[in-house]
């Protein structure tokens, strides 16, 4: 209950709404309404007396259902309001944050279900899909980039001129990173910053070899917290690594060369290890014929950890590692073959053998005509890996399978990514992508 000086009106398009500073104060400091109080949070006294009330020239409806949002931390939606038009509101209140947190909650890989389906327009399959900070996503098909916002409304597409996207990468919810092939005599390739927005390239990354700036193909993407951005390197000579760049300034810093008899330059997945300050690179099979998993130092200028199958005594199965991902709380490195078995590496012992499961035999001999990769990811202490038409949720010391996502259509999944709150899943077949959410715990 608020007392009378508490009370404030409002009088949005023509309507009269009456509520608490306390109710206001919900909304933050950053948005709209943290400008009616002070730095202790008190209202600051604009209305002489308590017949006034601030006018806002915008949507009342919206109004209504963003005031009760406050009031209850419940979102609903009159079927007279257009979702579209309610977030454009949201975003001129600076509410958006409050209205994304009210349709799903804290991201549970155990409690997912799927929002919505897209089905895209580009030709050919998808290349890679790859979630964005705001509850957004981007999807490479081919040459072209397409960008979608939180409310999946696509943006203009990125178009690179029949140069094939290999990765891409979100820097921030403003600007998206993408990696892509050299063609053969025309010196583009590379890596270049575009807007998400307008698909406007921002920057073009260079790579300099003995002081001349030389064209490459961009492969692997990976960012650190202190804004370097890591990408695999395939040049025309000896520019065969992972090169550094600095995110601010757009500036190559290092470049750390592919050693004989290894492979750094093709790497399928860069990651960058926050606890160890280490970049794993992974080069997987079919890309090459063997597999390469290392641990690269830019401190030290060195592999400080490195595991290869070459010469191991494993089945041809288990040989055909897919993707990995590192588990420094658990010191493993967790791959994965085509028959979704998994397997663990001790980051202990260097070339150490691979420990792995047998949960999916039962799979072997029953594989699709056009299969797809599997895919790994680690999000808040929760395994996911990918196989045919669904996505595993291993939790728990052991990595128990506790859930599985699957959808009637769309084919084998060839990718998925995790990020503001929500997964994505790229299919093979349609060009449609699946966006899963965590539905909000219910407001008792």
């Amino acid at each position: 209950m608020g007392i009378q000086k508490d009370i404030v009106k409002f009088n949005v398009g023509g309507r009269i709404f009456q509520t608490t500073a306390t109710t206001l104060a919900n909304a933050g400091r950053d948005s709209f309404f943290g400008a009616l109080f002070d730095d202790n949070w008190d209202l600051r006294q604009h209305q002489p007396n308590s017949s006034q009330e601030f006018f806002i020239d915008r949507n009342p409806d919206c109004f209504a259902v963003l005031l009760d949002l406050l009031r209850t931390g419940d979102l609903y939606i009159p079927s007279n309001v257009p979702e579209r038009l309610l977030y454009r509101e949201a975003m001129f209140y600076g509410l958006i944050d409050h209205v994304r947190s009210a349709k799903w909650g804290p991201f549970d890989g155990n409690r997912l279900k799927l929002s919505r389906s897209v089905t895209g327009r580009a030709p050919g399959d998808g290349t890679a899909i790859r979630a964005g900070p705001d509850g957004g996503c981007c999807v490479a098909h081919g040459s072209m980039v397409h960008v979608f916002d939180w409310m999946l409304e696509e943006h203009p597409p990125i178009n690179l001129d029949y140069q094939r996207v290999n990765d891409i990468g979100w820097v921030n919810a403003e600007n998206v990173l993408i990696s892509a092939c050299e063609r053969l005599g025309k010196g583009d390739g590379g890596m270049g910053l575009f807007n998400s927005s307008t698909g406007d390239l921002r920057h073009k990354f260079n790579v300099v070899h003995d002081n001349q700036t030389k064209s490459y193909t961009a492969g692997a993407l990976s960012f650190s917290p202190d804004y370097k951005i890591f990408a695999s390197c395939k040049g025309r000579s000896n520019e065969y690594g992972i090169g550094v760049w600095d995110q601010v300034t757009g500036k190559q810093m290092d470049f750390f060369y592919e050693s004989p008899g290894w492979s750094l330059g093709d790497a399928d997945k860069l990651q960058w290890l926050n606890g160890s300050n280490c970049l794993l690179v992974a080069t997987l099979f079919p890309r090459k014929d063997n597999c390469y998993i290392s641990l690269l130092d830019f401190r030290e200028k060195r592999m400080v950890w490195s595991w290869s199958d070459i010469g191991a005594l494993l089945t041809v199965d288990e040989k055909r590692v897919r993707d990995a991902i590192a588990m420094e709380e658990c010191n493993s490195i967790c791959v994965v073959n085509e028959y979704d078995d998994l397997g663990f590496i001790d980051l202990r012992i260097n070339c150490g053998s691979v420990r792995w499961s047998s949960r999916s035999r039962l799979l072997k001999g029953k594989m699709p005509d056009e299969p797809c990769y599997p895919k790994l990811a680690l999000h808040n202490g929760q395994l996911f890996s990918s196989m045919n038409d669904c996505i595993s949720v291993f939790c728990g010391p052991d990595w128990v399978l506790t859930s599985r996502l699957r959808r009637s259509y769309g084919g084998s999944i060839c990718d998925f990514s995790i990020g503001g709150d929500r997964l994505f899943a790229l299919h093979s077949e349609e060009n449609v992508f699946d966006a899963w959410e965590t539905p909000s715990p219910p407001i008792i």
